[in-house]
């Protein structure tokens, strides 16, 4: 019932900064049944990986790559949860998709957004 949608990927040097921004929609009750939400990457060959997860309360893990690089901070009043992207290395290019997860331990995916980084 709820549904994502991503915007802000698209192609940048290495050393630039991206904001990736996740919209949420759905009923109310859906919207109230975020509990956290997300971003993954997926890379060409690649298992899809967590980059960052935040929840209601704001409280947020990184993966280890991307540690003091990454920001991903929450609007709970638009429902949009953003991945602020600096210092971005090719190593970042990836399919990037949000996640939100649902109280009933369901998750609800976006189509994902496209960040290459050139060298």
């Amino acid at each position: 019932q709820v549904q994502l949608v991503e915007s802000g990927g698209g192609l940048v040097q290495a050393g630039g900064s991206l904001r990736l921004s996740c919209a949420a929609s759905g009923s109310t009750f859906s919207i109230i049944s975020i509990m956290t939400m997300g971003w993954y990457r997926q890379a060409p060959g690649k298992q899809r990986e967590l980059v960052a997860a935040i929840n209601n309360g704001g409280s947020a893990n990184y993966a280890d790559s991307v540690k003091g690089r990454f920001t991903i901070s929450r609007d709970n009043a638009k429902n949009t949860v953003y991945l602020q992207m600096r210092s971005l290395k090719p190593e970042d290019t990836a399919v990037y998709y949000c996640n939100a997860g649902l109280i009933n331990g369901l998750d609800a995916w976006g189509q994902g957004t496209l960040v290459t980084v050139s060298s």
